[in-house]
């Protein structure tokens, strides 16, 4: 089972929608800002107010610390055959919503985001960004896998956890992970008319007119 695979397994199942759930408690307010905003029209004012609240604040992440969760996204969910990576997806504009709007998730992503650089600059003398793609993924091997890592991976690895929930959240509520979901929610039924041996059991037929305008759809 490839990457893509298995993360969607991931989602589809009780743990991701658990994952889910959690990372877009927001007092039931969809996780929009002005890059990944449609129309509003549809919303209380109350809720329209709260978003350009939230719009109005500073940017959070640094430059730098942007576009290292632009790599980082992008190692979790990469572009396939299928459909668009997480960038695509406009993940660390999600992300950059979600630390705004439940701030329990600044000092984390911060502090993990200096830990990556600090254990980059150890192993490789360069920051995660300017290390090698080979580099990188040296590292996030090192704290991808809980049960594998060693005990001083530990803050990396509660940090990569948390990318990587939210990376899957901003993912798969997206319209991109929808679709590679093939989630089509729901769609009327289609119906052709009573069947033709059920008809001819019962005597009747319908008229041309009938036919015509009430038992075919295309």
């Amino acid at each position: 089972m490839d990457r893509r695979k298995s993360i969607k397994a991931l989602v589809v199942g009780s743990v991701a929608t658990g994952l889910i759930v959690e990372g877009c408690k927001t007092g039931d307010k969809k996780p929009v800002d002005a890059t990944i905003a449609g129309d509003l029209a549809d919303r209380m004012q109350e809720e329209k107010d709260y978003l350009k609240k939230l719009g109005d604040q500073e940017t959070f992440f640094t430059a730098h610390e942007m576009a290292t969760i632009t790599v980082l996204v992008d190692i979790i969910v990469p572009k396939d055959a299928v459909s668009g990576s997480a960038t695509d997806a406009k993940v660390p504009a999600f992300l950059e919503f979600i630390v705004k709007d439940m701030p329990g998730h600044q000092t984390p992503m911060r502090g993990g985001l200096r830990w990556l650089d600090m254990q980059c600059f150890k192993q490789f003398e360069k920051s995660f960004v300017d290390c090698s793609a080979e580099q990188r993924i040296q590292v996030i091997d090192q704290i991808a896998y809980p049960e594998k890592a060693k005990p001083e991976m530990k803050q990396g690895v509660a940090f990569f956890n948390l990318m990587r929930d939210l990376t899957l959240t901003g993912f798969y509520t997206s319209e991109i992970g929808v679709k590679d979901l093939d989630y089509r929610g729901n769609v009327p039924n289609k119906w052709n008319g009573v069947p033709e041996d059920v008809l001819k059991q019962y005597g009747v037929a319908y008229s041309e007119r009938e036919l015509k305008e009430c038992a075919s759809y295309s």
